[in-house]
């Protein structure tokens, strides 16, 4: 057994309610909170719903768990009861009668009245020494419309200050459409608090997992690979029930292989040995991954040669219809730039001389004599 090889106190994965091994999950929480208000505030009815295999059982033990001396707990699991049949056990449970008194005593051939009035008697028992009662019915999806008539008058035991009995009806999901019958509506309108379990998401099934195996306190540890806890998810939905069944088996392989850290190959193995199947989702998705790496490459040549034919027919498309002498340049090409002026001399043009010395100087006029300084 695998409990052995890993060295667990106790299995980690078991099926049975234990509350120690509850994991608190956001829903969990959120619900177990609220039944906890509902109770102390003696709000009367309440409902508690989940799908199959979510904890609601586990949660309502963890529940009964954290109620303190002064409230008297009755847990039905069986629903298939009478009215009879369930008063009887309601009694046994609150300490009322005995498990023999139901057998052979009076209380073995009790009208239903006679019941009705031991619950109310001991109910109002409580009041002075500040008790309650909590009355806790499992499976109450099963429940038939007669008793659940019942429990709707068992419900108006109260004073004019509270309830005398709270009650809470877990079930799944159905449940809430058995209330909403129409010959239910009485029960339905006085039903205060509906809390509902929700399945596991992909970051609540490893810490769920880790808790468990914390729990059982194994001396080796034992991990799982993040893919491997991917399989877990898409294989259960995050189902609590399903992570038990799948876990346990997984181990069992491991266990046998002597490996410590489970893969996604243990896990698909014991899945398959379980039959269990991955989603129609998670099978498409599957498929998809596998056919992608080798239809690529063609894809791409295919849709390559495409184009290139479609670019092909538009440049001879384009030559066809586009007239000839479009295509001809016959413009003349264009004059080349006037060439730059350079100087003749290095230091610039030689100045021309102001008279040529081979010519006999230019011969002038006199002035004009000044009247004032010449001789009479």
């Amino acid at each position: 057994m695998y409990e052995q090889y890993y060295g667990f106190v106790q299995p980690p994965f078991t099926l049975t309610p234990d509350p120690r091994f509850l994991y608190r999950s956001e829903s969990h929480e959120e619900a177990i909170t609220l039944l906890q208000q509902a109770i102390r505030r003696k709000e009367g009815f309440i409902v508690l719903t989940g799908d199959i295999g979510t904890g609601k059982t586990t949660s309502c033990r963890a529940l009964l768990e954290q109620l303190d001396a002064s409230v008297f707990t009755s847990l039905i699991l069986n629903p298939f009861l009478s009215v009879e049949e369930l008063l009887r056990e309601v009694l046994l449970d609150f300490g009322v009668v005995s498990r023999e008194g139901v057998r052979t005593g009076r209380i073995a051939t009790a009208s239903k009245h006679e019941l009705i009035s031991t619950l109310h008697e001991f109910l109002l028992s409580l009041m002075p020494i500040h008790g309650s009662a909590v009355l806790i019915i499992d499976e109450a999806q099963h429940l038939t419309p007669q008793v659940l008539e019942q429990i709707r008058i068992i419900s108006n035991l109260e004073t004019n200050e509270q309830k005398l009995l709270q009650i809470v009806l877990v079930g799944q999901l159905n449940l809430l459409d058995v209330l909403a019958a129409a010959e239910m509506r009485q029960l339905d309108q006085r039903i205060s608090i509906r809390a509902t379990l929700k399945p596991l998401n992909r970051e609540e099934v490893e810490a769920y997992i880790a808790h468990r195996l914390w729990v059982a306190r194994g001396s080796t540890a034992v991990t799982f690979e993040p893919t491997a806890l991917d399989r877990m998810h898409a294989y259960t939905a995050g189902v609590p029930r399903i992570i038990n069944l799948l876990c346990d088996r997984s181990l069992m392989q491991s266990a046998q292989m002597r490996v410590n850290r489970l893969t996604p190959a243990i896990i698909e193995e014991a899945a398959a040995s379980l039959g269990l199947r991955l989603p129609e989702k998670g099978r498409q998705k599957k498929k998809k991954k596998a056919a992608v790496a080798p239809a690529t490459a063609p894809t791409r040549v295919r849709v390559a040669g495409m184009a290139a034919l479609v670019l092909a027919l538009l440049v001879v498309a384009g030559l066809w219809f586009t007239p000839v002498d479009q295509l001809i340049d016959v413009g003349l090409p264009a004059p080349p730039p006037s060439p730059v002026y350079q100087p003749r001399y290095a230091t610039g043009p030689k100045p021309i001389p102001r008279g040529d010395l081979l010519l006999p100087p230019p011969v002038t006029a006199p002035p004009p004599a000044n009247p004032r300084t010449a001789a009479p």
